[in-house]
């Protein structure tokens, strides 16, 4: 939230293993006038998915191993869109999740599933990114 080239992307828990997020992207991210460039978009993707995967359980990070990514329309900036995670599947150490952005008028601008998979090492590195800054933001 305070990294200042960052998407400054904010989730909010919506149900077990589904998380959503509202935005408006800035010009900054557009790659052709007036629509996002498709790596932005592949990045909120990436995050909506492991943050589903991450719902209930904030210390568990996990690192994307797999990300499919399908683009369906151009995906504005500058408008309100919806970024919608869903936990899919959980075994063990992997977990598969869908990631959706929804364009203004609800239809999906672009979306992908991804396979993931927790961190090595993850008590050591719960301590460590608390020092960092990483924490869960009350409404």
């Amino acid at each position: 939230m305070e990294n200042q080239y960052g998407l400054a992307l904010a989730f909010y828990e919506r149900g077990s293993g589904e998380v959503v997020c509202r935005v408006r992207l800035p010009d900054r991210y557009q790659g052709f006038p007036g629509l996002a460039h498709g790596g932005v978009l592949a990045a909120m993707l990436d995050e909506a998915a492991m943050r589903a995967a991450m719902a209930g359980d904030h210390q568990r990070f996990m690192l994307t191993a797999r990300m499919t990514i399908h683009y369906r329309k151009p995906v504005p900036v500058g408008e309100p869109l919806e970024l919608v995670g869903r936990l899919l599947k959980q075994s063990g150490r992997l977990s598969t999740a869908r990631a959706q952005l929804l364009l203004p008028d609800g239809s999906v601008g672009a979306e992908a599933e991804a396979v993931l998979v927790d961190y090595p090492d993850r008590l050591a590195e719960a301590d460590r990114l608390q020092a960092l800054g990483w924490k869960v933001y009350p409404d």
